[in-house]
């Protein structure tokens, strides 16, 4: 997808006037937050703007779709090899907890994220041979 990188550079730059609190997707009425995972290879912090699903007060869905691209982000390679990350969402950072999710849950879960967001679906068809990595990080 052509626009995802002028999106990226818009929303770092939202984000960097907002202090944290806002993005390009809460201007476009849509949940989003920042996501600091450590890399799992440098073990450094790695952040990333990220759409999420709300799952109740605690509780977050995130979708690897990487815009329908045939590879999975890599934010979720790291997610995958983490059990705990950190969260800076509305100006408030804190610690959650990492839970891929599979089977039924992970099924669960996909129902719910094209509920919220039915773009996801189309991204699915455009990366058809890539189920998507879904996680829900659960506010520690």
């Amino acid at each position: 997808m052509r626009a995802a990188p002028a999106i990226i550079r818009l929303e770092r730059g939202v984000r960097r006037l907002t202090k944290g609190r806002h993005g390009v997707l809460d201007v476009a009425g849509l949940p989003s937050l920042e996501l600091t995972v450590a890399g799992r290879k440098s073990g450094e912090p790695r952040t990333v703007s990220l759409m999420y699903v709300p799952e109740g007060p605690d509780a977050f869905l995130l979708v690897g779709s990487n815009w329908g691209r045939p590879q999975h982000p890599s934010w979720s390679a790291n997610l995958n090899a983490a059990e705990y990350a950190e969260l800076h969402m509305r100006g408030e950072h804190f610690k959650v907890r990492v839970e891929r999710l599979t089977g039924p849950d992970r099924y669960r879960a996909w129902q719910r994220a094209i509920a919220v967001w039915p773009g996801y679906a189309m991204e699915q068809r455009l990366a058809p041979g890539r189920p998507f990595r879904l996680f829900e990080l659960t506010r520690m």
